[in-house]
């Protein structure tokens, strides 16, 4: 019964999004919205279906309606962690990160040989396990938000250096050439010319270490952190068997993630609204 019920559920979310995907209104922003949104609802309310009908214990997958009880009373608590995880680690190793991964491509952008030198090392170091790096920062910076950040730090720079170098040189001999023979410098050249051209790479850099940075904030604070924190109380859930607890912060970093990302896309947009992929779109 359960399994019929899962599947009803899948076959009409399923009929609703194929026509609203096909509809005339299709394109629009509102549809391009509701249809994630009841596929969404539509894995939920499998999920919640099958687990309560099969009688699986919440020691293994909690429902979705305690894990939304649990989200509820422990509001509290959820937006202490995500401070201290997100808006302290998170982010100011973000912000950190991205400014020296920007001042370095500059400076390798002069030199060749750090260009040729700090991209082998770049990757090198984007190889090297978080869970290697993190009891290291722990040890030197102490187990607050600050080896948290510079955990985040290292791990957002090197992506954001790459792309930030090809970006610098995605703009053609010819163009170059043309703002030589109108009497332009290094500087005016690079403000005018080629930071532009290289703004989608850098912001596909930027994309990516969104990702990362809450990802390496999460998983440092598992090598000591204060009694506050996402990773600490994953952790610390996890051990109590309290997986609703262990969701509700799962539900915390995905929303913060999306919203993270969809900030950066939307000044992507914003900015290189003259490149074709954005008038595509």
């Amino acid at each position: 019964m359960a399994l019929i019920i899962a599947l009803s559920i899948w076959a009409t979310g399923w009929w609703i999004n194929a026509q609203l995907a096909n509809g005339p209104q299709s394109d629009s922003r509102t549809i391009s919205l509701i249809i994630p949104i009841i596929f969404g609802a539509t894995i939920i309310a499998i999920w919640q279906v099958l687990v309560t009908m099969l009688g699986i214990s919440p020691i293994i997958l909690p429902p979705p309606s305690s894990i939304a009880v649990r989200f509820a009373n422990e509001i509290p608590i959820l937006w202490a962690d995500f401070e201290q995880t997100i808006l302290k680690g998170a982010m100011t190793g973000y912000v950190v990160g991205m400014i020296a991964a920007f001042a370095v491509a500059l400076l390798a952008d002069r030199s060749e040989f750090l260009t040729k030198g700090i991209l082998p090392v770049g990757a090198f170091m984007a190889a090297l396990p978080i869970v290697g790096t993190a009891p290291i920062f722990v040890k030197w910076l102490g187990s607050d938000w600050q080896s948290k950040a510079a955990v985040v730090g290292v791990m957002v720079f090197f992506p954001i250096l790459v792309n930030t170098v090809a970006g610098l040189k995605v703009s053609s001999m010819m163009q170059r050439d043309l703002m030589r023979t109108y009497g332009a410098g290094y500087w005016p050249t690079l403000l005018k010319l080629r930071l532009p051209a290289a703004l989608p790479f850098m912001f596909n850099g930027l994309k990516i270490a969104t990702t990362l940075a809450l990802i390496g904030a999460i998983v440092a604070e598992f090598f000591g952190s204060p009694t506050v924190g996402m990773g600490f109380r994953i952790s610390t859930s996890v051990g109590q068997l309290a997986l609703d607890m262990v969701w509700a912060e799962i539900v915390v970093a995905a929303l913060a993630g999306s919203a993270f990302y969809g900030i950066i896309a939307t000044i992507e947009k914003r900015m290189t609204f003259w490149h074709p992929s954005q008038r595509e779109k």
